[in-house]
């Protein structure tokens, strides 16, 4: 039952082929055996998956046939769930267990879906490799002495191991596509305000935005349907109905218009990677789409400007975690400034205040203008070279990550080599476009992604570029060894 796809798992379960708890009972069993290997659980919430289980058997019993109802998935450990451990993957947020569920914990809930547990991330989504985490690194399954890449590596690594068939994640700059890259998943990040980030703790709040990881754009599509849409309690949420993201998928993409931005395919690019998109594009021109060369000029600015904006915002999201009102607290603080210092000094780990230190600095007076206010600059710059490109073309196309999946370590040393690996995925959190990563074969054994952008609440066009490819290829399907 763990190689079901959740469309396989909808079917099977109206089909009355296996049971909500059957089901349940098999991931939670394989979760218990194979993710020591991998860490990519920080809580496994059996009571509460086998409860929900019954539950929505009963609800078939009933007569309901939702698509996610019974289907088992996993919450990056940034989405409060109520009575459940929420972490950030931090120390900061030890034995915090959150009061109230977040919206999209809450509507995948309603549904019908199956919570086994909340899945490892970099530490307050810091991190392109998932090593930043209080809780330990988490392991790629294609090779366990590489990284799964981050934030959400603990929702790809579960998802490509089949110890679950979905997961949620968060992409401030490229967390649910680069590590869907690095382990052979599709993942979507969908365009900032589609997804509500009501109960997300946030990193930065003008880039965050939730989305699903899984292996198929279908069953991307299936826990997008359910995550999307106006929250009143989101003030970031926008008011735009949902589309039918099932319904787009069979459509034809004759005509598709395919931009390939230079900027792509030069320096820094793994060659080897660079022949894969090609080999995407030749299938998608035979499905009926055009393709053209196209510029995004300031696409070279993204990276520092991305890294002056996100710790700025960081820096003050992150200062209500003070071991006052909750999480961690020092002990035998002397007096407030004490508390404060030694609680957060404690608490919070090196990339964390590495990023909390930068944004201070750049908010600070005297240099708010010269760093802060440039690269707000400079993402309106990024954001119009976007608009232009749409004006020729339906979708831009590209890699979703320069490079393989890298071993574990081999960046800690080297902060910004890290940083370079979010090339291609900013500038859609900068812009606020739809981006999505979907497996595009493999290299040395390793995954391989490609990476489709799409204009403002084209979610929909995304997956069915995606779904007509895994149509006519078979990337997707493959599992690591020993899963």
């Amino acid at each position: 039952m763990h190689q079901f796809t959740l469309a396989e798992i909808a079917r099977g379960l109206a089909d009355k082929q296996f049971s909500a708890e059957e089901l349940t009972r098999s991931l939670l069993a394989r979760i218990a055996q194979l993710d020591p290997q991998l860490n990519s659980f920080i809580t496994v919430t059996e009571d509460l998956a086998l409860s929900q289980a019954k539950a929505a058997d009963a609800r078939r019993a009933a007569g309901e046939n939702g698509a996610l109802l019974g289907a088992p998935i996993g919450h990056k450990d940034l989405f409060c769930t109520q009575d459940v451990l929420t972490s950030c993957g931090s120390k900061i947020l030890t034995g915090f267990k959150a009061p109230y569920n977040a919206t999209v914990v809450e509507k995948l809930a309603a549904a019908g879906a199956v919570t086994l547990g909340k899945l490892n991330m970099d530490e307050f989504a810091m991190g392109s490799a998932n090593e930043s985490s209080h809780y330990g690194a988490v392991k790629n399954p294609w090779d366990l002495t590489r990284v799964p890449g981050g934030s959400s590596g603990g929702s790809a690594a579960a998802v490509a191991a089949r110890l679950l068939p979905a997961a949620t994640g968060t992409d401030t700059g490229g967390s649910i596509r680069q590590p869907a890259a690095l382990t052979n998943l599709t993942g979507i990040k969908p365009t900032y305000g589609r997804v509500s980030r009501w109960g997300m703790i946030a990193y930065a709040s003008s880039l965050d935005q939730g989305g699903p990881l899984a292996r198929t754009a279908e069953d991307c599509a299936l826990m997008l349907q359910t995550m999307a849409g106006f929250d009143t309690k989101d003030s970031t949420s926008v008011d735009q109905p949902v589309d039918d993201y099932l319904a787009a998928l069979s459509q034809p993409l004759n005509g598709l218009r395919i931009g390939l931005p230079k900027e792509y395919f030069g320096a820094g690019l793994d060659a080897r990677i660079g022949e894969k998109m090609m080999a995407v594009v030749e299938e998608l021109k035979k499905l009926g789409a055009t393709v053209k060369e196209i510029s995004l000029p300031n696409m070279q600015h993204a990276i520092p400007a991305y890294y002056v904006i996100a710790p700025a915002e960081a820096s003050s999201n992150l200062s209500r975690f003070d071991g006052v009102r909750f999480g961690y607290r020092c002990e035998n603080p002397v007096n407030l400034e004490d508390l404060y210092k030694r609680s957060r000094g404690e608490g919070f780990g090196a990339e964390v205040k590495r990023r909390i230190m930068v944004g201070t600095y750049a908010l600070s007076a005297g240099y708010y203008d010269a760093y802060y206010l440039k690269a707000q600059k400079i993402r309106r710059l990024i954001k119009n070279d976007f608009v232009a490109a749409f004006n020729d073309v339906d979708v831009i196309l590209g890699p979703t990550t320069p490079n393989l999946a890298w071993k574990l370590g081999e960046k800690n040393n080297d902060p910004v080599a890290a940083y370079l690996e979010d090339i291609y995925t900013i500038t859609a959190n900068l812009a606020g476009i739809p981006g999505l990563s979907m497996p595009a074969g493999f290299v040395d054994g390793l995954p391989v992604g490609v990476q489709l952008l799409a204009p403002y609440f084209q979610e929909g066009r995304l997956l069915n570029v995606a779904h007509q490819y895994q149509q006519v290829t078979d990337w997707h399907t493959q599992a690591p060894a020993g899963f």
